[in-house]
């Protein structure tokens, strides 16, 4: 299984004029973060969590050829606002592309793309089939995915887990119950925002004690605001096993 980080970043703490931090104004180019997104290939199908704004520029950027699927951890905009794109897909492939959505962001979808559903369909327009995803696992294809219900402030989304790889993003809260799905998992990717306290996300600080708590051998902390610094500081700083992901990233497991 290859995992691809498309994105690592996020809106939050971002101010819509040219940013003139250290971070926003680094050469590193791990200091380049795109909305939070990532690509699964394995047993030669690609699958994407999530569709954030930024979704066609890392589509072109990874020079990605097919999606099987999308699978998506919850409704905010920062995470849907790029399925628009998906219709490059449609036309290369020649076919609907399965996304797989809980109610919450079915009925998101249906309001922010009513043009996808129209009965009468535009030439061109995004192609998708609607699967639900009741929180029940799931398999497309010889891959299988455990939905992770974790706590984003009030509004409940969604974590995966895929083999021995989990995905965790916009969190501060896990329950007991879902950690032990968690559990024995190689490498967990999970949403590290600030260093301050926030009243949606996990601070660094949180996510590696979590992380800690969940004795995972590999842990990838993403979702990160320019508020939590350069990429060169933070992880010459993270405990061992323990690192900042970078858009374009890539593992093998």
């Amino acid at each position: 299984m290859k995992i691809t980080f498309l994105g690592t970043g996020t809106s939050q703490g971002v101010p819509i004029i040219a940013c003139p931090c250290e971070v926003c104004q680094s050469d590193d180019i791990r200091d380049k973060r795109l909305r939070t997104s990532v690509m699964i290939e394995n047993e030669g199908q690609a699958f994407v969590i999530d569709t954030g704004p930024d979704f066609r520029e890392q589509m072109l950027r990874e020079k990605v050829k097919r999606i099987d699927a999308v699978i998506y951890t919850h409704e905010h905009r920062d995470h849907v606002a790029g399925l628009d794109d998906i219709r490059g897909f449609n036309f290369v492939m020649g076919k609907a592309i399965d996304v797989y959505a809980d109610s919450n962001v079915e009925n998101a979808i249906r309001k922010i793309y009513p043009y996808i559903f129209s009965d009468i369909k535009y030439p061109g327009i995004p192609e998708i089939t609607l699967h639900n995803m009741n929180g029940e696992p799931f398999t497309i294809g010889k891959t299988k995915f455990i939905p992770i219900k974790v706590m984003h402030y009030k509004l409940p989304i969604w974590g995966y887990r895929i083999g021995s790889f989990t995905y965790i993003t916009d969190a501060n809260f896990i329950p007991d119950e879902e950690k032990e799905k968690i559990k024995g998992s190689d490498v967990l990717v999970l949403n590290a925002l600030r260093i301050e306290k926030h009243i949606s996300h996990y601070t660094l600080e949180e996510a590696i004690d979590v992380a800690r708590e969940l004795q995972v051998k590999e842990v990838y902390f993403t979702h990160i605001s320019h508020q939590l610094g350069k990429h060169a500081d933070v992880e010459k700083e993270l405990p061992k096993g323990m690192h900042l992901a970078y858009d374009g990233l890539k593992l093998e497991l």
